[in-house]
């Protein structure tokens, strides 16, 4: 037989009130109305739940029973509707990211630094790898990429400027090897690879230039899977390094790495806040996400 959930609420707000006048201002109904929802109720069920007087309304014996079995099932629903408008109003909860390590250390942190210390009750989780990873199917709440690497269904917000690519070497590798002059000059060179964790292939240098654009296809004797382990190698003099500049920090403005084919390297979109489309974001998420929008690059989606 199915119930109304909200003729058996009726009941319970009757019965611990002793009034229909005052269950009724409750509830936001007219007595008609709750009157008629109770008959139809105990019609259901053909049996009796309250005892009718001029002065009073008391359940009985069955309606006693009813009362203790989901009187308090009600309670524990309003607890938790009460609980969920606090989680509205109150941002916390877990907000789970995958990024690359660099991107964490140098836009990340920084950015959300402040927010941890505003909002104690917000938690972040980060997944800091090369690969890219499937953020629904992995239940991550977004990702970070870079701009142009982002699938199309995606909401994706700029947390960053522009980026360039950077080819340094160290002043001993140039005291011995000439200096290139245009990237095809690079085949010549011992280059330290990247391997891409998503494809597992090596990473294939990028140039873009008025010219046109160039791509090279390097050689050497390093081949990592991280970029800090690069800086290392091309600190210590094995070979020429392709990065972000920003992956480089201070070393090439102390001049600890000297930056070769600079007019090669144009500026392309930097680094993106992706995420699934969701209606509802909660607090926390909003909270992120607002923090690590750059201010001076495109508006934030319409959702927000």
């Amino acid at each position: 037989m199915k119930r109304n959930l909200n003729d058996l609420l009726s009941f319970v707000t009757i019965a611990r009130e002793g009034s229909f006048t005052r269950a009724a201002a409750l509830l936001g109904v007219t007595q008609p109305a709750l009157s008629q929802a109770i008959t139809g109720l105990e019609n259901r069920m053909k049996i009796r739940l309250l005892t009718r007087t001029t002065r009073s309304v008391s359940p009985t014996v069955a309606g006693e029973r009813l009362l203790r079995a989901i009187g308090n099932r009600f309670d524990e629903i309003e607890a938790e509707l009460d609980m969920l408008t606090e989680l509205r109003d109150k941002p916390a909860g877990t907000v789970r990211i995958t990024c690359g390590p660099n991107v964490l250390h140098t836009v990340l942190l920084p950015k959300l630094a402040p927010l941890l210390r505003e909002y104690p009750d917000i938690k972040l989780e980060f997944d800091a790898n090369h690969g890219f990873r499937n953020i629904v199917e992995d239940r991550f709440d977004a990702g970070v990429r870079l701009g142009d690497t982002i699938d199309k269904d995606m909401i994706a917000v700029p947390i960053g400027p522009q980026l360039r690519m950077a080819a340094v070497a160290s002043p001993d590798y140039f005291a011995s090897h000439p200096i290139p002059q245009t990237p095809q000059n690079l085949v010549h060179h011992n280059c330290i690879s990247m391997r891409m964790t998503s494809s597992g292939g090596l990473y294939v240098w990028e140039f873009d230039h008025e010219d046109g654009q160039v791509n090279v296809r390097v050689d050497g004797q390093l081949i990592f899977n991280t970029s800090a382990h690069i800086v290392d190698a091309a600190l210590a003099g094995l070979g020429i390094a392709f990065l972000p500049e920003k992956e480089f920090g201070s070393h090439i403005e102390e001049g600890r790495l000297i930056r070769v084919l600079e007019e090669w390297c144009a500026p392309f979109p930097g680094y993106y806040l992706y995420y699934a489309s969701r209606k509802q974001p909660s607090p926390a998420f909003r909270l992120v996400v607002d923090a690590l929008w750059e201010k001076k690059c495109p508006n934030l989606p319409k959702q927000w």
